[in-house]
């Protein structure tokens, strides 16, 4: 059998292996995508979708296949803390953008709105627009081993139907093969932190709980019941899947012991005793194990080999920034391969990859793990850790009722503690601030902007070089349309003003030049994009003869702060610098 060729291999078919599939075909890339699994993921494991990842979907024109299948955010955030669903309520916290304080934020931040999609269903509609647009898709192919060398990288693969072993040469390799990536480990990526920190178990079920949350609409409801055998802590979480009748409990299990056998029955009693109502009906449909880990890889690149996803940026569902984040990386490595594969770049754009993306997964794995640590104050306020009694600590908790001068400096401590958990349930900053800084971008010699607030729990816009793209509406043929609509599309845009007509024509020579795509939008009055309420002027950062020069992936790679003497020369050695290509 001859070797099978392409230009690239992805390894992998979860969020990250996917969309990379997706994104790739969307660029004409010649490519396979291969996976050991006879199909997409088969447990609901991811489910938040932040409004970067909806944003990019509407990129590639499938927003509307996750709106239809995902549950709306106003359906996502009245998350509760609870004896039981029936039981006590000890306090709720507003997640994921509905508070209405919150809200504008998330509004103002994006074209696009935030939702819970099951990784059930988020994987066929990425692998299935994939596979429409051109992907060859190998399912029931395992990843065996490869061999770099200076011209591309030959993957030995098995046919796990046939037990047939053959190799396929590719010019590149996107390791995208999850939390323990045999990928990431046979090139060498290095890594920090730890593996399996504590034991998880996911139990999926059936039940309709309507009458016990249609009231309080969320995907998270907290259970603190001190002395049941939920992760030592007494406390475990049911998780929407679908609202209101498919559902998920976490409860943990000591990881230093042995793995729990937990049988149908044994699962059943679990779920009764977090509903807190034995006589529901419940259909035990899976049990899996999971550790929680805090663990990152500090390179992301080896060769010709890239890793992606999970496989390098290993955590706790905490935050939900996991499918999110692969799914960015994926975005964000291939136009890159799209560019250099094509001649238009050159080697060196491909190290910006690694450059961008390892600050963004160091900083989710220890957010998600500093949000576990962040439940620790809601322990201590109710009294959990006075006392390693469960009697003691249920009449602690109990006791915040009480009108007496410790329960009232209880219930204070206990607002404060939940407020605390706004790090972990509305952190648009994190979700949506990422500035990079790499060889792709060209500064424009400004310092970076300050913070005015919180950058963890809020987002700043700004068109400084590295920066996502500002969100505002703009107008259309009478519709409104999103500078963000402008960006993407697998080419760079250039938006500027009525004092900036030139730039059009510089665009021009500069994409004749470097034989890239450059569209060009003027935006103002009597043009094709009104602004609408003079919000791109208040967010451009640049005289109305500048321009924002954004890249492929939406962020910003280059902006001019006035019309220069020679825009098209100014314009063509900031891409030919972004580009690692010399200036003809």
């Amino acid at each position: 059998m001859s070797t099978l060729t392409t230009d690239v291999l992805v390894i992998g078919s979860g969020p990250a292996g996917a969309s990379a599939a997706l994104f790739l075909a969307g660029h004409g890339v010649d490519h396979i995508v291969i996976t050991k699994y006879r199909w997409t993921a088969n447990t609901p494991r991811a489910h938040i979708t932040n409004q970067r990842t909806v944003e990019i979907l509407r990129d590639l024109g499938i927003e509307d296949d996750v709106r239809a299948q995902g549950t709306p955010q106003d359906l996502m955030g009245d998350t509760v803390f609870c004896t039981s669903l029936t039981g006590d309520e000890i306090g709720r916290v507003r997640t994921w953008g509905t508070h209405p304080a919150r809200r504008a934020d998330y509004t103002l931040a994006s074209p696009s709105s935030n939702c819970d999609l099951p990784q059930t269903l988020l994987e066929p509609i990425l692998i299935g627009h994939a596979a429409e647009r051109g992907s060859r898709v190998r399912f029931d192919t395992e990843y065996l081993g490869l061999e770099q060398d200076d011209d591309g990288v030959t993957v030995t693969v098995r046919d796990r139907l046939s037990g047939h072993t053959y190799p396929i040469r590719a010019k590149y390799v996107i390791g995208a093969d999850g939390g323990r990536s045999q990928v990431a480990k046979d090139v060498g990526l290095p890594f920090e932190g730890r593996m399996d920190l504590a034991g998880s178990m996911n139990i999926v079920f059936h039940a309709d709980l309507s009458r016990l949350v249609e009231h309080r609409p969320s995907v998270l409801y907290w259970v603190l019941q001190p002395g049941s055998d939920i992760g030592g802590i007494g406390m475990g979480l049911v998780r929407m899947v679908r609202p209101w009748d498919e559902w998920l409990i976490v409860w943990g299990y000591d990881i230093a012991g042995p793995p729990p056998a937990v049988d149908d029955a044994m699962a059943t009693k679990i779920v009764h005793d977090l509903i807190g109502d034995d006589t529901i009906p419940v259909t035990i449909r899976s049990t899996s194990l999971w550790g929680n880990n805090k663990m990152y890889a500090t390179r992301y690149r080896a060769g010709r080999v890239f890793c992606a996803g999970d496989a390098v940026h290993r955590h706790p569902p905490s935050n939900g920034l996991g499918s999110n984040t692969s799914i960015q990386d994926s975005y964000n490595l291939a136009w890159k391969l799209a560019m250099v594969l094509k001649g238009q770049a050159g080697p060196a754009l491909l190290d910006s990859y690694d450059a961008e993306r390892a600050p963004v997964g160091k900083q989710i794995v220890l957010r998600a793990n500093k949000s576990i640590d962040e439940f620790g104050p809601i322990f201590e306020a109710l009294g959990f850790t006075e006392s390693d009694d469960p009697a003691e600590k249920i009449a602690n908790m109990r006791a915040r009722t009480e009108n007496t001068p410790k329960a009232a400096e209880q219930r204070v401590a206990l607002r404060k503690a939940l407020e605390l958990k706004d790090y972990e349930f509305n952190a648009h900053g994190v979700e949506l601030g990422q500035r990079y800084s790499s060889g792709a971008v060209v500064a424009d010699g400004t310092p970076e902007p300050e913070y005015t607030r919180d950058p963890e729990l809020f987002y700043h816009p700004t068109t400084w070089p590295g920066a996502r793209l500002p969100h505002c509406w703009l107008g259309r043929d009478g519709q409104k349309v999103s500078t963000h609509d402008l960006a993407g599309k697998g080419r760079f845009a250039l938006l500027t003003g009525i004092a900036g007509q030139e730039w059009v024509a510089a665009a021009e020579l500069a994409a004749k030049q470097l034989d890239v795509e450059i569209a060009t939008f003027v935006i103002g009055a009597g043009r094709e994009h009104i602004d609408l309420y003079d919000d791109w002027s208040r967010l451009r950062e640049v005289e109305e003869s500048g321009c924002v020069l954004v890249r492929p992936d939406a962020h910003v790679g280059w902006r001019s702060w006035a019309l220069p003497a020679d825009p098209a020369g100014d314009l063509a050695a900031a891409l030919a610098r972004l580009l690692d290509r010399a200036a003809n």
